[in-house]
Parts: structure tokens; C-alpha cells; sequence
């Protein structure tokens, strides 16, 4: 089921070859052959069954809500559900509370037949807590490994969501990005991951870090697949005032449509060569062996190539008004969705109250794992984003994001994306909210010396550990984005390179055979 892709799944589902009581049940074995290694998923969907054999029920009487219908998906453990599953952020504060209904996203995968199949861990709260802590640790769900080296870092936030989609514990998965989370775990989960602009996905009854970053997209193992589920769930949101912006009075592109073999013809496309140079130290040789192969790929598809700098990147390597923000809505948005809970266990309110409770709950970790991000928040720069001293550092993020950032390249060298690896497209396209898609490039190779993250824990480079390409594109330039990200898919399909060094041996066929 590591190579199941949607159309397979639809096409067995219309043959009658298998149901989607079926699917649920082999995917949930897939789960729990692997979650004593990896700890991916935090809880399987209890109610899964039974809403499979609903859906299996409409389809035999010829309701069908779309390409989605009857298959498993998996979702991020900040985004809630009215049903039996928790909603944590990974913390033990939110274990048992409820909301009053659906998030908008769960909702729209709901009416798009989804079954959402279970949450996926996250490094706690989407790692805004500590500066000493690991990508996909959290309190409620444990550390989270990645699935191409034993003990492999499987970056953050979106952990466990990176790590299920690569070894096909779901179609697919949700994942949430302030700056990052979906971009980071699909680069070394060999995935397509897709950053959608702020706005085009609701964030409603997301556990949010900042409104003016946060972003819900798809994790996927195909360009193709993660264009299906962010079709499913883009749209406009009276809950999120930020989806007014989506163009065309709401309307949304034919994301599957985008996907066609020859877009790259004709195209004119950046490299932010400026970013490479400046982070040239930290970036891998066999990385950028690979961009350069990547490059000559998508000019022999009829691309044309120009540099498109980053005119303001070196003075944003030594700025911190991005923190500023981010603090200072984490203090507002935090306290918004406390406020929205119908029931909320140990009645925390706010950022103060929820570091009181980490610092006092033995299994939090804390000391041990710090809650530096919140001090840094709450007693050094203690306002929030209804301060007037919001105002000019958002505005120094707009100017490092746009005009000195990913908007500006665009539209002075007249390009219609910038490419650069993974590891180095998040942070400038998170200041302004634009969108990327990242799709897998390559593998470090099989002589490549293992490296640990800080903690010495977890494996952060070694044999086999993916890293991909990005595109980064106009807001709400979706569709553009997904067709040059497909057209290079087809014409390298790296992610079949190698392989996971761990993977469930439960196939579908085992459960339609029993």
C-alpha cells in the first residue's frame, strides 16, 4: 500500500474489489505493525468502522461524494474533531477536551466522503514551546521516527503526519505549517507536501500559533494525490476571515487539472541563488549536487531559468521581528481557541496558565524539555498583537517576505516560481503567507556520515534520508505550482529511489483474502 495512489483506490473501490471497511481495516493494521517503533499516530478513529460501512452503504446506492469517498485519511493532532478522538497539540492540558463542533476541515473532508482514519503526533504544540526539546516529540504522544534510518529525525511539526504518509498508513495526510511543519517533515519523508497560501484553508478550530502564518495542507506520496486532498479541503470559511481573500468570489481552481506533464514548457522560473550562497555552509553537497540536476531537468522540459534573488535575505538572517509576531499572536490566538472549547479539563484560558500546568505535569518533561518560546513570549516581550508595537515588526515581515522576499523576485524578473531545495524554501514564503509545494529530489548517499540532532537522539542526516525541491509561487497560485511540481515528478520520480527501511507487511490483499 506504499504505492497506492488515489486513482488505484478509486478504481478498486468502483470494481468492488475491495470496500471501504476494508481500506480502514488494513490501514489501521498497517498502524499497528509500526507504532511501537515509530509512534506516528497518536490514536486511530474509533468510529472509523462504522463511518466506512456508511459510506461503502451510499456507494452501493449510487451516491458518491467525490474521488475521496470511502478512503482513509489521516489529519494532524491540532485539528479538531467532534467526535471520540482528542485534539492535544501533543499536550496532556487538552487530553478530554471537547469543541463544539467539526473544524472546517474535518467538516469538509467529512462532506467530501472522507474517512478521517485517526491523529497523527506532532512535535508539541506545533513546535512552539521549547528550544531544547525534538522535531516530533510531544507529551501525549512520545518521540516520533521517520522511516528511512533507524532513530531518523523526522523533522516538525507535522511528524507524525510525514512519517504515516511515507509508509502508506493512509492515503495521505493533513498537515499544519506556520513556518515549515509541512514543508520540513515531507523534505525528509521523501513526500509532496503542499504549503497552501494563508487563507486558501480555514484555520478554524486549529490549534493555532499565528493567524497571519498558520496554513493547514496536504502530505502526500504523489504530486497528483495531495492535489485531491487540498481540493477537498480549500474554500472560504465564515470562522476564518482570512479565506475572504481567496480570489474569483471564493472560487477554486481544478487543482487535479493543474496536473499535466507539459507545464514546465515555456515557463520562466527563478532561483534564489542569493539564499543558496548565504546558507551554502549548511547545505549538503549531495543536496546540491541534486538542485543542479533538478535545474537541468526543468530546462530540458522547456523551462527557462533566471536568477531571483532574495534582495532583502541577508538582512533577515539578522532580524527577529518574525519571533515578535509570532509571540505576539500565539498570545492572542491561543487564548481565542481556549475560549472556543465546550469543555476545557483543567480550564486553562491562556499562555500563562498553560506554562503553569506544563511546568507542574510530571509528564510534560519539563525541566527537561524547556518552555523557552513562552518565556520569550510572556516575561521578556510580553505584549500581544493588539499592541501598537505589533504593527512594525509585522510590517518588517511583509517587506523581508515581499518586496525583499519570494513576492518581490517574482515580479521584477517576471518569473512565475523560485526554486530552491527544501531545506532552505520556508522561511521567507511563511513572513508573506505564499505558497509552496515541495517535491521529493533525491537521497544522501549510501556513504554519507550520520549526523545527530542537538540532543544526540535522533538521526538528522544519513544514508537514504530524502530531501526534496521546492517551488515557491504568487498567493493563491496553487494550480501553477502543482503542475511545475508534477511535470518534474514524472520526469525523475525520485521517491522510488529508495526505499524505507521500515515498512508494515500488511497489504491490503491480506484483509479482502481473510
Amino acid at each position: 500500500m506504499i504505492d497506492v495512489t488515489t486513482e488505484d483506490l478509486v478504481r478498486g473501490l468502483e470494481s468492488h474489489l475491495f470496500t471501504s471497511v476494508d481500506l480502514v481495516k488494513a490501514y489501521t493494521a498497517r498502524i499497528n505493525e509500526v507504532k511501537s517503533t515509530l509512534h506516528m499516530v497518536t490514536e486511530v478513529n474509533p468510529d472509523a468502522l462504522a463511518i466506512a460501512a456508511e459510506l461503502d452503504a451510499m456507494r452501493a446506492n449510487g451516491t458518491v461524494l467525490g474521488p475521496l469517498h470511502g478512503i482513509p485519511i489521516l489529519i494532524k493532532n491540532n485539528i479538531a474533531t467532534a467526535d471520540k478522538m482528542n485534539n492535544t497539540a501533543g499536550s496532556f492540558s487538552l487530553l478530554g477536551a471537547k469543541v463544539p463542533r467539526d473544524s472546517t476541515l474535518a467538516a469538509k473532508l467529512r462532506k467530501a466522503g472522507v474517512v478521517i482514519l485517526g491523529k497523527t503526533n506532532l512535535s508539541q504544540w506545533a513546535n512552539y514551546r521549547s528550544n531544547n526539546s525534538t522535531n516530533g516529540w510531544s507529551a501525549y504522544g512520545g518521540q516520533t521516527e521517520a522511516a528511512y534510518y533507524p532513530h531518523q529525525d523526522p523533522s516538525g511539526s507535522s511528524s507524525g503526519s510525514g512519517v504515516s504518509s511515507s509508509i502508506g498508513l493512509a492515503l495521505a495526510s493533513l498537515g499544519s505549517e506556520t513556518s515549515g511543519s509541512i514543508l520540513s517533515p515531507s523534505d525528509v519523508n521523501n513526500l509532496v507536501g503542499i504549503k497552501p497560501t494563508v487563507g486558501l484553508t480555514s484555520r478554524y478550530l486549529v490549534i493555532p500559533i499565528s493567524e497571519h502564518q498558520d496554513t493547514v495542507g496536504p502530505m502526500a506520496r504523489t504530486v497528483k494525490d495531495a492535489a485531491y486532498l487540498l481540493q477537498a479541503i480549500a474554500g472560504q470559511d465564515s470562522n476564518d476571515n482570512y479565506t475572504s481573500a481567496i480570489p474569483n468570489n471564493g472560487s477554486i481552481p481544478d487543482y487535479v487539472a493543474a496536473c499535466n506533464y507539459s507545464a514546465l514548457s515555456g515557463a520562466r522560473i527563478g532561483v534564489a541563488w542569493n539564499v543558496l550562497d548565504l546558507w551554502a555552509a549548511d547545505t549538503d553537497a549531495p543536496v546540491v549536487s541534486a538542485f543542479y540536476d533538478a535545474i537541468a531537468t526543468i530546462k530540458a522540459a522547456g523551462a527557462t531559468i533566471v536568477s531571483a534573488n532574495f534582495t532583502g535575505f541577508a538582512a533577515y538572517t539578522k532580524d527577529n521581528n518574525e519571533t515578535l509576531v509570532l509571540n505576539a499572536d500565539f498570545l492572542t490566538n491561543l487564548a481565542t481557541y481556549l475560549s472556543e472549547l465546550s469543555y476545557n479539563p483543567y480550564n486553562i484560558t491562556n499562555l500563562a496558565q498553560e506554562r503553569a500546568f506544563t511546568h507542574a505535569f510530571a509528564q510534560e518533561d519539563w525541566p527537561d524539555r524547556d518552555t523557552a518560546v513562552w518565556d520569550d513570549a510572556l516575561d521578556d516581550q510580553k505584549w500581544d498583537n493588539t499592541s501598537p508595537l505589533f504593527w512594525p515588526a509585522y510590517q518588517a515581515n511583509l517587506y523581508y517576505g515581499g518586496e525583499g522576499g519570494i513576492l518581490g523576485a517574482l515580479t521584477r524578473n517576471n518569473v512565475s516560481a523560485v526554486l530552491l531545495p527544501t531545506q532552505l524554501s520556508p522561511s521567507i514564503p511563511a513572513l508573506v503567507g505564499s505558497p509552496v509545494v515541495t517535491v521529493p529530489m533525491g537521497f544522501y548517499p549510501a556513504n554519507w556520515t550520520v549526523t545527530y540532532n542537538r540532543r544526540k537522539t535522533l538521526v538528522e542526516t544519513a544514508p537514504n534520508v530524502p530531501f526534496g525541491l521546492s517551488f515557491m509561487g504568487g498567493k493563491f497560485d496553487e494550480a501553477t505550482l502543482i503542475g511545475y511540481a508534477y511535470a518534474y515528478e514524472q520526469r525523475t520520480m525520485h521517491r522510488n529511489d529508495v526505499q524505507p527501511y521500515i515498512v508494515p507487511n500488511i497489504e491490503l490483499a491480506d484483509v479482502v483474502g481473510a
